[in-house]
């Protein structure tokens, strides 16, 4: 079976993107015709697209295929803000070492952008860590979405609610086609603290939860019950190896000593970026405490 493969030319591009990005306008596309191959599912008698073997002296069988034993290779969905326009995101993300599986534009338009095949790595999160696993590229999907980002403020951008439906739609998609657990629905921040920001304090993460299924999001009758329960005596070494111990739990790559340093503090203020962003300065305080330990108790018991 042929299918239409796309494969864009080289344009030069200056601009670098500082995440992992208006008229519209898309990069000049040669077409290339590529072999694929498709086989009946033993099992289910559905055809199949795959990639196999294809070899001259011996026939490679599907008698059997597939085996039980597989699982997905994709674990993570991570969510970035492009940090420039629509027109300079697909030039960057298409011809210079940096791209994504699909681009979302600012566009109020029907259309998502496809840049990387599912099957394949595309090279979004760059050196990132979550649960324990590090370089996400081999395990991720990765959506970049249109938006500016703070440009070095802190007045960071709004999405538009087309754009977010957009996002809600293809990230539910991509969760429930690879079964992606909550937790695992992730920003660049959360996975490279303190080196990215996107997608910023201005991303609904709680409409993508409520609207969508999409990620985690605590209960708020459990948050109300641990801020009860919050210590107050915040400054001694015992309580801040708790909170760096819940943190790393959770999902982010922290050390437990103790203290408040730097790596701890932006894993803290992208943990409020994403589930607190009234307020994100870095300072545990008991609504910050309450919410982890509300995520924690439901995804982490």
């Amino acid at each position: 079976m042929n299918v239409k493969g796309l494969v864009f030319s080289g344009i030069s591009c200056f601009f670098l993107l500082t995440s992992c990005a208006t008229s519209k306008v898309q990069p000049k596309t040669i077409t290339k015709v590529i072999r694929d191959t498709v086989i009946i599912n033993s099992k289910t008698d559905k055809p199949e697209m795959t990639r196999a073997a294809k070899l001259e002296n011996y026939k490679v069988t599907t008698d059997y295929y597939p085996s039980i034993s597989q699982d997905e290779r994709v674990r993570f969905l991570v969510l970035h803000y492009t940090a420039i326009n629509t027109e300079l995101s697909l030039k960057v993300l298409t011809q210079k070492d940096v791209s994504a599986h699909y681009l979302v534009n600012d566009y109020d338009d029907k259309q998502i952008n496809l840049l990387v095949d599912e099957t394949k790595r595309a090279w979004h999160a760059g050196v990132s860590k979550w649960k324990g696993l590090d370089n996400l590229n081999f395990s991720s999907i990765g959506i970049e979405i249109v938006n500016l980002g703070n440009n070095g403020t802190l007045n960071y951008q709004p999405y538009p609610d087309y754009q977010i439906k957009k996002v809600g739609e293809l990230s539910r998609d991509i969760v429930n086609r690879y079964n992606i657990l909550p937790f695992n629905v992730v920003g660049h921040a959360d996975i490279a603290p303190g080196r990215k920001p996107d997608p910023g304090p201005l991303f609904p993460w709680k409409k993508l939860y409520t609207d969508y299924g999409v990620g985690a999001w605590y209960d708020d009758t459990d948050k109300y019950v641990f801020m009860q329960q919050y210590p107050w005596d915040t400054t001694s070494s015992i309580f801040i190896t708790q909170v760096q111990t819940d943190l790393k739990k959770y999902g982010y790559e922290v050390p437990a000593n103790g203290m408040i340093d730097t790596q701890t503090k932006n894993a803290i203020i992208a943990f409020q970026m994403h589930f607190r962003p009234e307020k994100y300065d870095g300072v545990v305080d008991a609504e910050t405490w309450a919410i982890l330990k509300a995520l924690n108790k439901k995804y982490n018991p």
